[in-house]
């Protein structure tokens, strides 16, 4: 049911409760001095602690434990006995961080019904904890792309170090997915993730959130960093961490302890630290608003993660993962895509990346009848297509102002650009679909000016520099 220390200076006392307690079939263990509670607290941590205030030929006192255990184990219960009750010893006793106090000599049942309770708030938060370190279902790394691949490998090679990673790419793009991914496949996967989102957290707040805080009238309160001990501190876009934390969290990454806010005591801690940010942090070095010495610390092994343009291959893999995530967690309808609509997602502007690409899912999965194939009609944006359907094309007020060559070299190289990005740089795939040859495709891309390079691990088409609408050789 549960291990618990007794720690009192008389041998009878102890042995009493001890016996007790084995007859309701938890399992005990004794210490009559300090020294043992603390030996015995470091070999193994209990689930509780019954306490005595007052320990006979001891350095600590029943008070001084009872700091120690809370700073460093803050989830651990402590039920304080006393034969010298009174109530300045049990209201200081609960300030530190107590369960209870109960006074010599005391009633078996009011001490079964404390013990019950306590082990019962103890087991709930080992559970909160446990339930915590297996939400790895955001972990999920989908695609199949040559920038994908590229992304993944790199993460692999980082799963089985504890070195700093530092997470660079545009907004949605999944980063905290890519470091969710690290944790799940590390030594730490039992440990915490606890993610520090640096935008979201008062900038007056933001030590205390860290560091936790110590006080008379609350006690102990650990921050994010001693949550995650032992496990991965992820912190979101650090850029916009505030510049009196930045020198702060400087000193936790070299000595790796802290100060809480109002405590004087340095707490140990042993986290991974994983960074991100959507902003060019050199240039933030070069404004004032980074520091330096921070950035060398976080960006030991930099991770670059491509935006969704990059890798428009998984689009229609990634959507097929949110459809099926939302059938399961919101009973929505689980539906395919239709051709027509994979197309139009994989040549659509997605400035969100994926997160925005899961909320169009979402919306139409909502706002959608039946449970037929997703059509293109659906999607955002093509509501204006459908309606002049019948009536030709409606053509943009830059080409309107185009001789006929100009224009339909800026259509066809536009159209060209966005097939290829979405057969992720492959031309023969390419070709097969706008129904040529690919010696044919050749010539026509050189002839519109568009190339094709590396990036990201895959192929990305672009026009070559110095060509511009209308100056592509005939």
């Amino acid at each position: 049911m549960g291990d618990i220390l007794i720690v009192d200076d008389e041998r009878d006392i102890r042995e009493l409760i001890s016996d007790i307690l084995e007859d309701e079939g938890y399992t005990t263990r004794k210490a009559g001095t300090s020294d043992e509670a603390v030996a015995e607290v470091k070999s193994e941590l209990p689930a509780l602690m019954i306490l005595d205030i007052w320990l006979k030929d001891s350095a600590m006192d029943g008070i001084d434990i009872l700091k120690m255990v809370k700073r460093e184990h803050p989830e651990v219960p402590v039920v304080i006995i006393s034969g010298h009750g009174n109530i300045e010893i049990a209201v200081a006793a609960i300030k530190q961080g107590a369960y209870d106090f109960i006074e010599k000599p005391f009633n078996i049942d009011q001490l079964m019904v404390v013990i019950g309770r306590a082990m019962e708030t103890s087991r709930l938060r080992r559970e909160n904890v446990e339930l915590k370190r297996k939400d790895t279902a955001s972990a999920d790394m989908i695609g199949s792309s040559s920038a994908f691949k590229a992304l993944k490998s790199q993460l692999e090679k980082v799963t089985k170090s504890n070195g700093r990673v530092l997470l660079s790419g545009p907004a949605g793009a999944g980063k905290e997915i890519a470091a969710r991914f690290i944790h799940a496949n590390s030594d730490r996967s039992r440990a915490p993730f606890v993610s520090v989102n640096s935008a979201s957290i008062e900038a007056e707040r933001m030590e205390e959130v860290l560091f936790g805080r110590e006080s008379a009238d609350r006690g102990v309160e650990p921050g994010l960093l001693e949550q995650a001990n032992g496990g991965v501190l992820f912190f979101d876009e650090v850029a916009d961490m505030p510049s009196g934390t930045q020198s702060k969290i400087l000193r936790v990454l070299v000595e790796q302890a802290f100060q809480r806010v109002g405590g004087s005591d340095k707490v140990n801690v042993d986290v991974r630290v994983i960074s991100s940010s959507n902003r060019d942090l050199e240039a933030e070095i070069a404004a004032g608003n980074f520091r330096e010495e921070l950035y060398h610390r976080l960006n030991v092994v930099p991770i670059p993660v491509p935006a969704l343009s990059e890798r428009r291959e998984d689009i229609p893999e990634l959507a097929a993962y949110f459809i099926d995530g939302f059938n399961k967690t919101q009973g929505l309808p689980l539906r395919d895509l239709s051709e027509e609509a994979s197309a139009m997602m994989q040549t659509m502007t997605w400035p969100g990346n994926v997160r925005q690409l899961k909320n169009v899912i979402e919306r139409v999965l909502i706002l959608g009848e039946g449970t037929g194939p997703i059509e293109a009609a659906e999607l955002p944006g093509s509501e204006g297509a459908e309606e002049d359907s019948g009536q030709g094309i409606v053509v943009s007020g830059h080409l309107a102002m185009l001789p006929l060559r100009e224009a339909r070299e800026a259509f066809e190289r536009e159209y060209l650009l966005t097939q290829i990005n979405r057969f992720g740089g492959n031309i023969s795939r390419t070709a097969n679909f706008v129904g040529m040859e690919r010696s044919a495709l050749h010539r026509k891309l050189k002839s519109l000016g568009v190339v094709t390079s590396a990036k990201a691990g895959g192929r990305v088409a672009h026009v070559a520099d110095g060509v511009a609408e209308g100056e592509a050789e005939a």
